[in-house]
């Protein structure tokens, strides 16, 4: 047996851990719903097109409107799917009462160091207590 042939399992069994949420309770039901919606939106652009053949003038742009929501449905699931893929990496948010405008702060440009001291103590003390707020309901509501 070749080297290749004793990798391919390994690879193939890590490739459903990456997919698998998608056949999750949640997920079908997500899956459902999106169907459902997408579908009623195609079947009222094909109602709106037998009232517009019927005489109806303004059915003639919801003949048309209905199915360019459906494609948007279909284009919002598909990115919501891709980004389920590769969520967003919280480790990288930057604490931003570092760059709480007024403050004092530090920045390396090459091998200078710039040193910004705060200009208004007022507006240094309200950034301070933005920063304090914004610590407190870090975590809250996710």
């Amino acid at each position: 047996m070749s080297s290749a042939e004793v990798e391919r399992p390994a690879a193939d069994q890590a490739a459903p851990a990456r997919w698998r949420f998608l056949i999750s309770p949640r997920w079908l039901g997500w899956h459902a719903l999106a169907m459902v919606l997408i579908a009623g939106m195609l079947a009222l652009g094909y109602w709106q097109f037998r009232r517009a053949e019927e005489g109806n003038a303004l059915s003639w742009a919801y003949t048309f409107e209905w199915p360019v929501f459906a494609i948007f449905g279909v284009v919002f699931w598909a990115k919501t799917i891709r980004d389920e893929f590769s969520p967003p990496d919280t480790d990288e948010v930057p604490d931003w009462a570092e760059y709480a405008v007024g403050a004092a702060a530090s920045e390396s440009r090459g091998r200078e160091l710039v040193l910004w001291e705060p200009e208004d103590p007022d507006l240094a003390a309200y950034n301070a207590y933005l920063a304090r707020l914004n610590g407190q309901v870090k975590g809250q509501g996710r």
